[in-house]
């Protein structure tokens, strides 16, 4: 029996994601993405869609990149306070911004609020996503941006949360939507969110498209929402 060699540690080094040096937290100054310009569609009926949106937010803000999340649907409950940690920790998150265009409650529930002002709302959200994605264009995503800029002079990452789940309640048009991405510019990470049901028609211009699965969660056995998991 051959005996295996020892492997060359320069080599294991060097094939070692980081090169096996350890990560350290460095200053954030303003940069470009290398490889940035697909298109990432995140759906299920599981908890995390929007956890998963901001975690690669965070972590292109942590490069130096520009990152802006557009918020449909999400305008408040009675089982979420007024303030989020995510808002609270995006604004002291250089490069990250947000805004939310949701309105109060749920639509198509008995809430109080009013479908009307929910189609009105999504609408407007639309509005302001072609926009955005229209200013992406107008802008040179392959150097840095401003990370004090306005959204509305470029972005390398832009969130539209919860704009899945506005298809899925008849408030936005499916073909609006895909053609909304299909106006991405070449450079532009989009990340789109929400939705417990298949966005089929999205499949053939998404780059990755992930099913978060629900296998059990705690609002079934009566759980309201908690500050710090939830919101």
């Amino acid at each position: 029996m051959t005996d295996t060699p020892e492997p060359d540690p320069e080599s294991v080094r060097k094939n070692t994601p980081g090169r096996g040096i350890r990560p350290e937290a460095t200053a954030i100054d303003p940069a470009a993405p290398d490889e940035f310009g697909l298109v990432q569609v995140w759906w299920g009926d599981g908890k995390g869609k929007t956890t998963a949106a901001l975690g690669m937010g965070f972590r292109a803000a942590g490069h130096g990149y520009r990152v802006h999340m557009l918020q449909f649907m999400k305008g408040g409950a009675d089982s979420v306070e007024a303030v989020r940690g995510e808002y609270n920790a995006i604004a002291a998150m250089p490069g990250f911004s947000y805004e939310n265009l949701g309105h109060y409650g749920w639509a198509g529930l008995a809430d109080g609020s009013n479908d009307a002002d929910h189609a009105e709302k999504a609408a407007a959200g639309f509005e302001r996503a072609k926009e955005l994605i229209d200013a992406a264009a107008n802008a040179d995503l392959t150097s840095p941006l401003d990370l004090d800029g306005r959204p509305d002079e470029g972005v390398h990452l832009l969130i539209f949360d919860e704009i899945l789940y506005a298809v899925a309640m008849g408030l936005l048009d499916e073909s609006a939507v895909l053609e909304l991405v299909e106006r991405k510019p070449e450079h532009l990470e989009l990340v789109l969110t929400g939705s417990h049901d298949d966005p089929t028609y999205l499949h053939d211009v998404a780059d990755l498209v992930t099913n978060v699965r629900k296998v059990k969660h705690p609002l079934e056995s009566g759980q309201r929402a908690r500050k710090g998991t939830e919101y």
